[in-house]
């Protein structure tokens, strides 16, 4: 799996999300551990995503079992802390019921809720919110329809970190083994297990999430008791672009819990 690292210290693994790769992940956290030191981030692509190639993967046990093997390698024993943003907030909490004795703390980024299908989630309608006009009006045709897509709030500065965090990775997926994927894409054992994760946990929902929405993820709150569970108004998929000054108050308040936590 191709890796970028960055610190050193605790290790963040942080797993993005589906056909984007781990620019999305570094571009919202970087400015956050920037002026916190003192940890190691780990940002993987996932196979057929970014560049690392789907290989043998057909389903998404297959992802996970990669996710799994990396950190066995990378990590060995050692804890870390678990970000994990849509698709990957599925494959983030599937990590912690694995390695529940490894994981510090779980925070998830618009995560997916307990199903996949894209039909059976309960999510509003898309809308636009804050708009800069004439924004859209040098766009090419496949990017403007990428970038307003999910785009609550469309302004120079989403549109920018669209172009640095979101884009690059569009050209990047294969999308043969995207769709092959999807064909099993469920986990065989489900994400949840049945003993609850017990360490801090932080779930980031956007109020206007087209994608994945936020009242399918009020239903994880019983497997995540000491999870703070957060709805922002004026934002979407993109929680983390929209809303960057609360997302990275939270992510700091997610931080200092797990900072406070007595040793595992």
């Amino acid at each position: 799996m191709h890796l970028v690292t960055h610190g050193a210290g605790t290790p963040v693994l942080a797993l993005h999300g589906w056909t984007v790769d781990h620019r999305i992940m570094s571009g919202c956290l970087e400015p956050l551990f920037t002026r916190r030191p003192g940890y190691r981030r780990l940002y993987p692509d996932l196979p057929g995503m970014g560049r690392t190639p789907a290989g043998t993967a057909t389903t998404t046990d297959d992802i996970l079992a990669a996710v799994l093997t990396l950190i066995g390698t990378v990590l060995g024993g050692t804890p870390f802390l678990l970000v994990g943003e849509s698709f990957g907030g599925y494959l983030a909490r599937a990590v912690a019921r694995a390695l529940p004795d490894q994981v510090l703390g779980l925070a998830l980024i618009c995560p997916v809720g307990q199903t996949l299908d894209r039909d059976l989630r309960v999510r509003p309608p898309h809308q636009v919110l804050r708009s800069t006009p004439g924004l859209l009006d040098d766009l090419d045709p496949a990017t403007r329809a990428a970038y307003t897509d999910g785009a609550v709030v469309q302004t120079p500065q989403t549109l920018r970190r669209f172009h640095d965090e979101i884009a690059p990775a569009i050209q990047l997926t294969d999308h043969a083994a995207i769709a092959r994927f999807e064909q099993r894409w469920h986990l065989t054992d489900g994400p949840e297990g049945p003993a609850p994760f017990g360490r801090p946990t932080l779930i980031l929902c956007g109020r206007q999430d087209s994608s994945v929405g936020y009242a399918d993820q009020y239903a994880l709150l019983p497997h995540y008791p000491r999870a703070t569970f957060a709805v922002l108004d004026v934002a979407g998929h993109n929680l983390q672009i929209d809303q960057p000054t609360l997302f990275e108050a939270l992510m700091d308040e997610w931080l200092d819990r797990c900072t406070t936590e007595p040793p595992m």
